[in-house]
């Protein structure tokens, strides 16, 4: 039996490594070095493992006469679990999102804007120095050194807003840029999840004063108080409202100005943010369960990671080059540290903000969810939402403006 696209026995295979790699992923995740885990991050690596050297048995079982539609299938996974995820994150967020960013505004927008220039600074340093040494067409490696800089900082809306910005010069062109952001991408995830983890240690940083530092009296239950009193809770999980959110978030993130988007990303994460912010519409309750919200946080980044690892790994190997995977650690690592050395010293915030906005600056999703495991508080999520919105637009706008002037 076949619905169009995929065989029951397709779907069947395509869940079962799904779950694999779920299951092994979470073993590697848990393995401790000195403090140190990959957490979530762990399904990434054995996602990237799993499509560099299993992608083409996974691409027989899943084929239909002359079409194959794995890789469809894992788009498709990919997009469900970045809705799962930022939704989740957006509702968590919400209620103190606003006055949060109120006071920290300034602060948000410059870090965005210091990560993203460093990182689009040092792109055009490797083009100009690197490109003379490189042994390949100047345009192939502009456009290889613009993929590279979407994948360190785990850029999707970069990606293809460069392969858009090259479209016009050849397919060769798509493909040094889909090259150079594959194998980024796998530094720029773990590169960001290790740091977060390894900084608070460095510093010595007293996490409980911390966590307290970016807490205020707004807590769970006087959410729930606020919000929940006399209102009309439709289910008692709140799906109702998490898909409104996502419903409206993906319709939101498909409006185009002048050929940009909010994404599907930054769509679903702003309409979640209103509605935890203002919780209720008249006497029906918007807020989903805290537990709900918690489970398909997690849920979704373990389907993004395998989705977007899994096609990520044969890519990976397919155009590996060691010194391009050198030029993403460095426009993935010195972004960061300059990033938490201005917000450190110059902007005064507290740690927890700090490593919060460097995820959102990143625009790391999966850092987001390390980040919140080490501190043991989604307060955290605010200042990824603050600062992920100056993130996205100024590396689309930085990848496209160097194409056309470098």
């Amino acid at each position: 039996m076949n619905f169009g696209m995929l065989t029951v026995n397709g779907v069947a295979f395509l869940t079962f490594c799904m779950f694999a790699v779920a299951a092994v992923g979470y073993i590697i995740g848990r393995i401790t070095v000195k403090g140190v885990s990959l957490g979530t991050a762990g399904v990434f690596i054995v996602a990237l493992l799993f499509g560099a050297f299993l992608f083409p048995s996974l691409e027989t079982q899943l084929k239909i006469g002359d079409v194959t539609f794995v890789k469809e299938a894992l788009k498709i996974i990919e997009n469900i679990g970045l809705i799962f995820f930022v939704t989740s994150v957006g509702f968590i967020a919400g209620p103190k999102f606003f006055r949060n960013i109120k006071a920290n505004f300034k602060s948000y927008v410059m870090l965005g804007l210091v990560i993203i220039l460093s990182a689009s600074l040092i792109c055009v340093l490797c083009i100009v120095i690197g490109g003379k040494f490189s042994g390949v067409d100047g345009d192939t490696f502009k456009s290889t050194m613009v993929g590279i800089l979407a994948g360190a900082l785990t850029s999707t809306p970069a990606f293809s807003a460069s392969k858009e910005a090259v479209a016009d010069m050849g397919a060769n062109f798509e493909d040094a840029v889909s090259a150079g952001y594959a194998i980024a991408y796998l530094f720029g995830v773990v590169g960001v999840v290790l740091f977060v983890q390894l900084v608070p240690k460095i510093t010595k940083a007293d996490m409980k004063e911390e966590v307290k530092r970016i807490s205020d009296d707004c807590t769970e239950n006087a959410i729930v108080k606020r919000n929940g009193k006399n209102l009309i809770t439709v289910d008692e999980f709140g799906f109702m409202s998490f898909s409104s959110a996502a419903i409206i978030g993906v319709f939101v993130g498909s409006l185009k100005l002048k050929g940009f988007s909010l994404t599907t990303t930054g769509g679903c994460i702003l309409v979640a943010l209103l509605f935890g912010h203002f919780g209720k519409i008249g006497k029906i309750n918007l807020m989903p369960n805290n537990a709900t919200l918690k489970t398909l946080r997690e849920l979704g980044l373990m389907m993004f990671l395998i989705g977007a690892g899994v096609s990520g790994g044969a890519k990976f190997v397919e155009y590996f080059q060691p010194v391009y995977f050198l030029y993403g650690a460095i426009i993935t690592l010195v972004p960061m540290i300059v990033g938490f050395l201005f917000a450190k010293f110059v902007l005064k915030m507290p740690l927890l903000n700090n490593l919060g906005s460097i995820t959102g600056g990143m625009t790391s999703t999966p850092a987001l969810g390390t980040l919140i495991s080490v501190a043991g508080t989604e307060d955290v999520a605010s200042a990824y939402a603050a600062t992920y919105p100056i993130a996205l637009v100024t590396v689309v706008v930085a990848g496209k403006l160097i194409i056309m002037f470098c």
